[in-house]
């Protein structure tokens, strides 16, 4: 990898916080200054500052491409995954960028890094001792070759290529790179715990159905985002005796950063809880957050958390007291049916509002160009269905997340 010069070094130390498009129109002024490097490495740090803030406060550690940038895990998704194992030796099949890498390893007395691409090999060898990695082997080959020809480890990482020989996405287990169905035999061999990273748009059914082996699935999302589908291949917990229904399902909830919430459950537990439908919406509603609605969570939040279900489809609950709940939470301000008069009144005065539907015939934008409200503010308005098959509007005013969403909340599973 080719050296930056001090006169580029520098440039990037000052320049660090600007627009690196203004930057590359000025690269006339700066004769000795690589600024198509520059560009690179600012525009790397700049990403890495949010999404891996560890890398970006560690002086010296160099940048790929933007793509390679945009597609890597973030420093609190890759955290949550190197809380999951430990052990003595660890390998990484398809390391990429090294973010994944970078943390679980720490975990480990021997990790071995495997990457196709020179580029990214070259980076890992520069960045990982700036990051205190000095146990780790770098391999630039093929991670199916490697798999073939490697000793047993305790922990396997991928994390499947999820775009077409067009650069489309994919979701299928199978159409990903490599292609962990067909490996699977291979992989639980070569070592005791095989962790998977999956696209957040694969269905966990498909998983169950295409998978022998799994004896884990963790959901992770960020701000409210779904990101992660992660899989735990154990052949030991899992040959021979596997019941799907008694799979737990860990879901953890992330917001800026920092803040998380947790709530483990299975499948069994979900179809067995019994489920509270609210005669009227009380004092405060409940929007469970994007890893719980993807997990299938619905009946469960009602018995752990002690809260009533709008409607069972409507994955709305209301409490007349506050619950520290995984989701966002609201103070209910009013309620309206869509009576002409009866809404005039209740929207009085709101011009903006963060409209949100849930089990209602209309759409965001239909019902946004109804109401004829801007898109924003501090108001938040639910349209939904009751469990009497009423329609309303449901105003509400927003939680503060601090005060009601406690770092680490854990949330055990029922005894």
């Amino acid at each position: 990898m080719k050296e930056i010069s001090p006169e580029t070094s520098c440039f990037i130390c000052k320049n660090r916080h600007e627009d690196v498009r203004q930057l590359a129109l000025q690269a006339s002024k700066y004769p000795d200054v690589n600024m198509a490097e520059a560009v690179v490495q600012i525009a790397g740090w700049q990403i890495a500052e949010k999404k891996i803030p560890l890398w970006a406060q560690t002086e010296g550690v160099r940048y790929p491409q933007h793509l390679s940038m945009e597609q890597c895990s973030s420093e609190v998704t890759a955290r949550y995954k190197a809380s999951l194992v430990k052990g003595d030796s660890f390998a990484d099949l398809t390391a990429g960028l090294g973010v994944d890498f970078s943390f679980i390893a720490r975990n480990f007395n021997q990790a071995d890094y495997v990457e196709r691409q020179e580029v990214l090999c070259e980076l890992a060898q520069h960045n990982f001792p700036l990051l205190g990695l000095n146990h780790v082997r770098i391999h630039q080959a093929d991670g199916t070759e490697f798999l073939k020809t490697m000793k047993p480890v305790d922990c396997l990482f991928l994390d499947p290529a999820r775009r077409d020989s067009n650069g489309g996405k994919t979701v299928l287990i199978a159409d990903c790179e490599p292609d962990v169905c067909a490996l699977e035999d291979l992989l639980v061999e070569r070592a005791h715990t095989v962790m998977i990273k999956l696209s957040p748009m694969l269905d966990m059914a498909s998983a169950l159905n295409e998978l022998k082996y799994v004896s884990e699935i963790h959901i992770v999302a960020v701000n409210n985002e779904c990101k992660e589908l992660i899989i735990i291949l154990d052949k030991g917990k899992s040959e021979g005796k596997r019941i799907d229904n008694e799979i737990v399902i860990s879901c953890e909830q992330v917001v800026n950063n920092f803040v998380h919430q947790h709530l483990d459950f299975t499948i069994s537990e979900e179809k067995k809880a019994v489920c509270t439908l609210a005669e009227k919406v009380e004092s405060y509603l409940y929007e469970p957050g994007a890893a719980l609605l993807k997990a299938g969570a619905y009946r469960i939040l009602s018995e752990r958390y002690g809260v009533k279900k709008l409607h069972a489809n409507s994955h709305l609950y209301t409490s007349d007291v506050e619950v520290d709940f995984p989701g966002r939470c609201f103070r209910v301000l009013a309620v309206s049916g869509f009576g002409k008069k009866e809404l005039k009144s209740f929207l009085q005065g709101v011009e903006k509002a963060n409209l949100t539907v849930r089990n209602f015939p209309s759409t965001v934008a239909e019902l946004r160009k109804k109401l004829k409200l801007k898109e924003g503010g501090d108001v938040y308005l639910f349209a939904t269905t009751l469990a009497n098959g009423d329609k309303v509007l449901i105003k509400c005013e927003k939680l503060n997340s601090e005060k009601n969403i406690k770092k680490k909340t854990q949330q055990s599973k029922a005894s």
